[in-house]
């Protein structure tokens, strides 16, 4: 819900520790705190229709205590280190406390207002009305609303997605991300795509562009993405139900089902929330043969289970897991020579993906501020693709090609941290990482494929990290960290290879240091700078040719950065925020396919990347919104494979030079306790090429889409329309599908045609 939005409350005189819970129900958003004295802490009645940001000022009016937002849907209730008295004084406030309205960047592990951020940071929030109209919100949905995002277009589960054009490889391969992606403070993969994971009871994602090497180490070159869950509450039951069903012109039908119930299990002291979903995506692409319609939808079946316990004194302790599976029933590409949603595969090409999640995170405040964390987590993925390789050489008559991965990722952070009421904060930490990554393959007759050479590879990291934020004036800061890491990555092939001249261990030593600086200029409008850089690991792989492994080694990176961000003064008005970069990254790691449609990875060479980017809001009258974002990049690739294609082509893959989303969008009382909205996306995304050299130089993208949504709120019921594709139109948005028919260069991804759905949900 926007902070502007106007909602009835109704608040009798009672304390802050009742209060809370009763003022989230009416807005329909998330206010929690771990302070300890709530109970004990008076409030006046309230009564009214208000925005949001008013009733918690008039909530906290005198009880020496404050909000802040964390996103634009979900806000904390804590002491005000400004007041020594239950009255709130009106004293000048600090530049570096802001009062509700502020965001925190939680993604920086430090309580940090994101006008102070030295750094570039999206955050998606409302994600129950941010998704596609043909499913409920994931990382892909996010991404192609995001120009400072990019995916590959495989299907779901099989994904990469990249940031401000930090993109290695469309293929997937043993290489470590660019991008990582956390689930709260656990990590939740290490190499190939991600997980696809559905983003039910999510309360927000943050992007941090990258590198991020002081805070999240290595493999996060590119930025980071972090889904934050909502919190069980403590307080009070509550529970969620949505229902969808979808319409594809010229595909099948899909639908979505969820729910979501919190219980108190020991009232302030200890709950639970469950999670529920079950989805099917309708296909739209036709294969050959009868009964081979609509062969890329998919089904996917997920949950999750938060257990959340108060121990007293300010120790809090959150525990559960995650299992999602996505089963596939073929590939998303089109072969233009069979028709524009049609594929010319012979044999069935299905894809399967498992995640499973658990994790357990314990965390302590401090009346001081000081707080401790420690996040442990454990993360299994495992993948199958199969591919029609029919023709292939040394396959007889009908063939498939068989990819399984497994991988098993663990991980243990703990840190301190602590912000001052003057604007200094610091962070210190170490991390621990065990990643298990195993590829096995098989190629041969339908029936009984023999297996082929794969490759494991384990990697063992360590690293200690710290970070402080000094205040040289009450409007200039500098922030000073670093992260010293030592890596070591061993591989083995699953099958004895024919040449030995291949090191099966690596070891990397590696400082990553962060330098910035954030200057205030006026009271919401900030400049900031910033240098840091990152890596990735190496390890062995699959080489060309047949019965062949090989070493790629760590490549680095090294970016600047400067940027302006503007804040909003009231609930209207503008909000701007802009950055350009430079980044150098040598020894690019990269998962490439040869013509015969082998896989394998090498270190392809070095590029330069500027970047220009941003972002504008304007809120003209309360309830209409408007937005524009975009990021234009410039990069050339300096390799030996990207030298035999044009130069023109000499980029790096799936890196568009401009990419651009406009948005509008208007709410509106229909009276009491209903409100109706509609809203309007346009998006362009520019020309880019597959990958680098003669073989992947591949023309993809230059298009635009239209997508609408409206929807009407009554109490505690929600009903919405979403209209994807609105002029149906036809691209192709990715350029690959099938590795053994890629040589012919004819693979096509096309944009989903028009699409609608029709959603409700209900909550109490």
């Amino acid at each position: 819900m926007a902070r502007s939005t106007a909602i009835a409350v109704s608040i009798q005189p009672t304390t802050l520790a009742v209060a809370i819970p009763i003022l989230a129900q009416q807005c329909g958003c998330d206010i929690v705190s771990t302070e300890p004295n709530l109970r004990s802490v008076s409030v006046r009645a309230i009564q009214g229709i208000m925005p949001i940001g008013i009733a918690l000022r008039r909530l906290v009016a005198g009880t020496g205590y404050r909000a802040v937002a964390i996103d634009g849907t979900s806000y904390r209730i804590v002491a005000n280190p400004r007041s020594e008295t239950p009255r709130v004084t009106q004293a000048r406030r600090s530049t570096f406390h802001e009062d509700i309205g502020d965001i925190l960047v939680t993604a920086s592990k430090q309580s940090i207002p994101l006008l102070r951020f030295p750094g570039t940071i999206v955050t998606v929030s409302n994600l129950a009305q941010r998704g596609s109209a043909v499913s409920v919100p994931n990382l892909d949905e996010i991404a192609r609303l995001n120009p400072i995002l990019q995916n590959t277009e495989l299907g779901d589960g099989r994904n990469k997605t990249f940031i401000r054009g930090i993109a290695d490889s469309s293929f997937n391969g043993a290489t470590q991300s660019t991008a990582s992606t956390y689930f709260g403070d656990v990590q939740l993969g290490y190499s190939g795509p991600g997980p696809g994971l559905r983003l039910h009871d999510v309360r927000s994602v943050e992007v941090m562009e990258g590198p991020q090497g002081t805070l999240y180490g290595a493999g996060s070159i590119g930025g980071i993405i972090r889904i934050t869950p909502n919190p069980v509450v403590l307080g009070q039951t509550e529970g969620a139900a949505t229902a969808g069903v979808s319409t594809t012109v010229s595909g099948t039908i899909g639908y979505d089902l969820s729910g979501m119930i919190n219980v108190p299990m020991i009232d302030d002291r200890l709950g639970v929330r469950v999670v529920g979903y079950r989805q099917r995506t309708g296909g739209y692409i036709d294969g050959r043969g009868p009964g081979r319609e609509n062969l890329n939808g998919a089904n996917i079946t997920g949950g999750r289970v938060e257990v959340r316990a108060d121990l007293s004194n300010g120790w809090e302790v959150t525990t559960g897991g995650l299992r999602q599976t996505i089963s596939a029933d073929g590939a998303q590409y089109a072969d233009r020579f069979a028709g524009p949603l049609n594929q010319f595969a012979t044999v069935p090409q299905p894809f399967s993906n498992a995640i499973t999640l658990g994790r357990v995170v314990l965390s302590k405040r401090w009346d001081s501020g000081l707080q401790f964390t420690s996040a442990t987590g454990a993360v299994q993925i495992h993948s199958t693709d199969v591919y029609d390789a029919t023709g292939s050489p040394g396959t007889i008559g009908r063939a498939i090609y068989d990819d399984g991965r497994n991988d098993l990722l663990i991980s243990q952070e703990a840190r301190l941290s602590r912000s001052l009421a003057n604007g200094a904060s610091w962070l210190t930490g170490f991390t621990m990482v065990y990643d298990r990554n195993e590829e096995s393959r098989a190629m041969g007759m339908i029936d009984a494929p023999a297996d082929i050479i794969g490759v494991t590879n384990v990697t063992k990291t360590i690293s200690a990290f710290a970070e402080a934020t000094l205040p040289i004036t009450p409007n200039l800061s500098f922030t000073v960290g670093g992260r010293a890491t030592r890596a070591r990555t061993d591989g083995e092939p699953s099958i004895d290879a024919p040449q030995s001249n291949f090191v099966h261990g690596r070891s990397t030593l590696r400082f990553d240091p962060t330098l910035a600086a954030s200057w205030l200029l006026a009271p919401r409008v900030a400049l900031y700078g910033r240098y840091q850089s990152g890596f990735r690991t190496g390890g062995i792989a699959v080489a060309r040719g047949i019965g062949r492994v090989a070493d790629f080694t760590s490549d680095s990176i090294r970016m600047g950065e400067m940027g302006l961000r503007i804040e909003r003064r009231s609930e209207t008005g503008v909000a701007v925020s802009t950055a350009v970069s430079y980044a150098r990254w040598n020894d690019i790691q990269a998962d490439l396919i040869n013509r015969r449609g082998q896989p394998y990875t090498a270190n392809i060479g070095n590029a330069e990347i500027y970047a220009f980017e941003g972002k504008v809001d304007w809120v003209p009258v309360v309830g209409l919104h408007t937005g524009v974002a975009f990021l234009y990049t410039y990069n050339r690739v300096d390799g030996t494979v990207a030298q035999s294609s044009a130069p023109v082509n000499r980029r790096l893959p799936d890196t568009p030079p401009f990419a651009a989303n406009i948005e509008i969008g208007y709410r509106w009382s229909g009276g009491s306790q209903s409100e109706y909205r509609i809203a309007a996306t346009g998006r362009y995304v520019g020309r880019s090429v597959l990958g680098s050299g003669n073989l992947l130089d591949v023309s993809q993208g230059q298009y635009g889409v239209i997508d609408m949504t409206g929807g009407w709120r009554v109490g505690k019921m929600d009903v919405s329309l979403s209209i994807e594709n609105l002029t149906n139109a036809r691209a192709n948005r990715f350029s690959f599908g099938n590795p053994f028919t890629f040589a012919l260069r004819d693979q096509t991804t096309p944009l989903q045609p028009l699409t609608f759905r029709v959603g409700i949900a209900v909550s109490f």
